[in-house]
């Protein structure tokens, strides 16, 4: 049994042949329809239990076209609805009864320390759909992405974050360590990373370089990322925070210090943080980014039920 709560806590060559079998299902898959089983039905009889604590859409819509291209079935729970919200059930109990009826678990949670909970108390695998740290699947998902587009391994690319340090950044972070890849990451002084990632960044002798300046971040770029400068719960002067990010906000003038080539990915829902000159324009690859979350998941699922190729 494995879980994917983070990416640093999985083998980089893991994390390879999820992509690798994430490329050849999208392949097969050209000339098949939504609710189509992927052949051979390799998650037959499997039931994957989700539950949202967060507002969600890509995620929710993906995980469920995931489990039902791959002849399962999926459930999901809302939090209000169970014992463990209104009853007063424990963590251990509920988990049990999940690992009872469930092959996996996808929980999408604004407490990490709940995370942690489930996973000490399940018998099945746990799947890290969102948490306050980390954002694992997006961010694979967007690493499969990069190379469509580009036809390169992420690890030949120069790739840019420009906006704030948030969950996904951390995961972006770990990706950059298990893929080898630049990474020059613009955001205010401020709102760089925590302490524990920036400790994990030196510890690892990674290629991640923090800039104030987002024409530094941006310069030579083959891939521009960016988030929502003010995120969901995000509990701020929204204002003021707003105003700090005004010279981070990513239009023309700023991609011009990039490649020519370059394109933006945004993991959604957007903000201010783009111009929509550019979120519309040719650059932007955001829905293939966001239809691209259903291949990678369904290769996550496999391979936490040891099912992948």
């Amino acid at each position: 049994m494995k879980h994917f709560i983070n990416l640093q806590d999985i083998p980089a060559k893991d994390l390879r042949k999820i992509l690798i079998d994430a490329k050849k299902r999208k392949t097969l898959r050209k000339r098949l329809n939504n609710l189509d089983v992927d052949p051979g039905s390799p998650l037959k009889g499997n039931l994957l239990i989700q539950m949202f604590e967060k507002s969600s859409l890509r995620t929710r819509l993906s995980f469920y076209l995931a489990i039902k291209q791959l002849g399962g079935s999926t459930l999901t729970l809302r939090p209000d609805e169970l014992h463990l919200a209104k009853g007063g059930e424990s963590i251990a109990d509920t988990a049990k009864i999940l690992s009872n009826f469930g092959n996996a678990f996808m929980l999408r949670t604004d407490n990490e320390t709940k995370l942690n909970e489930f996973k000490k108390y399940l018998s099945i695998p746990i799947i890290n759909g969102l948490s306050p740290s980390s954002h694992p699947t997006q961010i694979l998902s967007d690493i499969f992405t990069v190379e469509e587009i580009k036809k390169r391994k992420i690890s030949k690319l120069n790739i840019s974050w420009i906006g704030d340090s948030n969950n996904v950044l951390n995961s972006l972070i770990a990706a950059s360590i298990k893929f080898s890849f630049k990474l020059k990451i613009g955001c205010p002084k401020n709102y760089q990373p925590n302490k524990n990632i920036m400790k994990y960044i030196k510890r690892n002798m990674s290629k991640v370089h923090i800039y104030n300046d987002p024409k530094k971040a941006a310069k030579d770029a083959d891939v521009i990322f960016s988030d929502k400068v003010i995120s969901m719960n995000d509990k701020v002067n929204k204002k003021k925070k707003l105003k700090h990010f005004k010279k981070f906000k990513i239009d023309k003038k700023l991609l011009s210090f990039a490649k020519k080539d370059c394109v933006f990915l945004h993991c959604l829902p957007r903000g201010k943080e783009v111009d929509e000159e550019i979120f519309s324009s040719r650059k932007s690859k955001v829905w293939q980014q966001a239809q691209n979350r259903i291949h990678v998941q369904k290769s996550i699922l496999l391979y936490c039920l040891n099912k992948l190729r």
